[in-house]
């Protein structure tokens, strides 16, 4: 078996992408848990805090962190909708809320950039 001849199918790769954003969401918590204690110590550390996100490697890492929320909440919704019985659980709904997903991340991810820089 050639591993470089396997294709996914869209609707596994939304699904892998919806676990690893959820890691990724419960490492971010100790970094913004960590910059919201340092923010909220006194007026210096406010200060530091503001430091740090002046930082091109922490904004990057910001936007990586709300892009990740950004999919992890569309994906979550998606599922929720297929849950509840609003959209039919075939592989063509599937296929298609998974393509809306990604377009839908895209749109949130751009206007994080926006938001952070």
């Amino acid at each position: 078996m050639d591993l470089q001849t396997i294709r996914f199918p869209v609707t596994a790769i939304a699904s892998i992408l919806h676990r690893v954003t959820g890691v990724i969401m419960f490492v971010a918590i100790g970094i913004l848990l960590w910059i919201l204690g340092l923010s909220l110590s006194s007026a210096e550390g406010f200060l530091q805090a503001a430091d740090v996100m002046d930082s091109f490697i922490v904004k990057f890492i910001m936007w990586g962190i709300l892009t990740a929320l950004a999919y992890h909440t569309v994906g979550g919704i998606r599922h929720m909708l297929m849950d509840f019985g609003y959209l039919d659980e075939t592989f063509a709904m599937g296929k298609l809320t998974a393509n809306v997903t990604f377009l839908i991340t895209v749109v949130l991810s751009l206007l994080a950039g926006v938001l952070v820089w």
